[in-house]
Parts: structure tokens; C-alpha cells; sequence
């Protein structure tokens, strides 16, 4: 963690809650969202408010980070593209572990995945990867403004919420190559006429 990541409102000072087991800091907050926070479909734009509640609790390993998030992710719906809003409060619980700790851990060979321990550098929590896991599994894969969306035609576009009635004629697949035919037909009939006149 570098320091200008410091200066990022996800970025939590341990000193606030302490080493002593068993003591508590928690605290509310109304940061941006950070870039790319979301889906192809969905995303919570870039520095758009989420609202936080957190509660830091100091263990032995580290600090207990649990808290909620409140957020709003647009996107379009995948039927008939209209933009949508779509609300998402999530939970999420983190242990942050202390340097030393987390040392200790390797030294006595116990298992754990580096990549995902959370470890706190310069007495700093960075949220930013705990709401990324907490907030974009919980963004609908393919999102709609309502359950019956209609969508559109698959055959010119149209928006059926229009036009309840819209519809194509459907033609036999055994008459197809048929019609195909009639514009030649009717072509080689007008040089035939054409024929006759001269």
C-alpha cells in the first residue's frame, strides 16, 4: 500500500480502534465509488456515494472489519435497453491481519493464501477489495427494469412495450424458396409484356 493510496476515503486508520483485544471503533462514511466498480452490464459509477457502516473490532491476529454498504449500480435492461437503477445493500465481514501476525503465520508453515489475506500496512485497512467482493457478486448477471419486460422484436428492433400488437407474418420455411422466386417471376413477366408491346 502505497502512500498515496493513504489518501483514499477506503482507506481506514487502525489506530482509531488499537491492539487491546476486545476494543471498537465504528464509524459511518459516504465515500465515491472507485473506478470500474462493477459489471459489463452493471457498474456503480466512478466517485458516485455509497453509504458505509463500519465497525472495527481489534482480535489477536488483527482487526475484524464488519459493515454494510449501500449503493446504486446502473446499466441497461438486456431486453429493451432502457437505462435502469438497481439498489444494492450488502454485508460483508473481513479479518485484516496484522504484519507480524501474518509472518508468524508463514513462519510455522500454517495455511493461508497470501493473495487472499488481508494484511494491514502502516497501521492502514484498505476497504476497497472487501467491497469489490462483497458488492459485484451481488449484481445480476443480466439485469431487466422489470420481470415482464417485453423486450424487443427480434425481427426489426421494436419496442413491444409500444406496441403490444406488433408482429411479422410468418412465412412456411416450405414456401420460402418459393417466395423467393415470385420478384423473378414477376420480372421475367414484365419483359414478356414488354416483348409482346414491341
Amino acid at each position: 500500500m502505497d502512500r498515496n493510496t493513504h489518501a483514499s476515503p477506503l482507506v481506514l486508520d487502525t489506530k482509531d480502534v488499537g491492539r487491546r483485544p476486545g476494543s471498537m471503533h465504528e464509524v459511518d462514511l459516504q465515500p465515491g465509488a472507485p473506478a470500474d466498480f462493477g459489471t459489463d452490464v452493471l457498474s456503480v459509477p466512478q466517485d458516485h456515494t455509497m453509504d458505509l457502516q463500519v465497525r472495527m473490532e481489534s482480535v489477536h491476529e488483527g482487526v475484524l472489519v464488519t459493515g454494510t454498504v449501500s449503493v446504486t449500480a446502473t446499466g441497461a435492461c438486456v431486453r429493451c435497453l432502457d437505462a435502469i437503477d438497481h439498489p444494492v445493500d450488502a454485508s460483508f465481514q473481513e479479518l485484516f491481519v496484522w504484519p507480524d501476525r501474518a509472518k508468524h503465520h508463514r513462519e510455522v508453515g500454517a495455511e493461508a493464501d497470501e493473495d487472499e489475506e488481508h494484511q494491514i500496512e502502516d497501521d492502514m485497512i484498505d476497504l476497497e477489495p472487501v467491497l469489490r467482493d462483497a458488492v459485484l457478486p451481488s449484481l445480476p448477471f443480466q439485469p431487466v427494469c422489470r420481470d415482464d419486460c417485453p423486450g424487443l422484436c427480434s425481427e426489426c428492433g421494436a419496442r413491444l412495450e409500444d406496441d403490444p400488437e406488433h408482429h411479422h407474418e410468418q412465412i412456411d420455411p416450405r414456401w420460402a424458396a418459393l417466395e423467393a422466386l415470385a420478384p423473378l417471376a414477376s420480372d421475367a413477366g414484365t419483359e414478356d409484356n414488354q416483348e409482346k408491346r414491341n
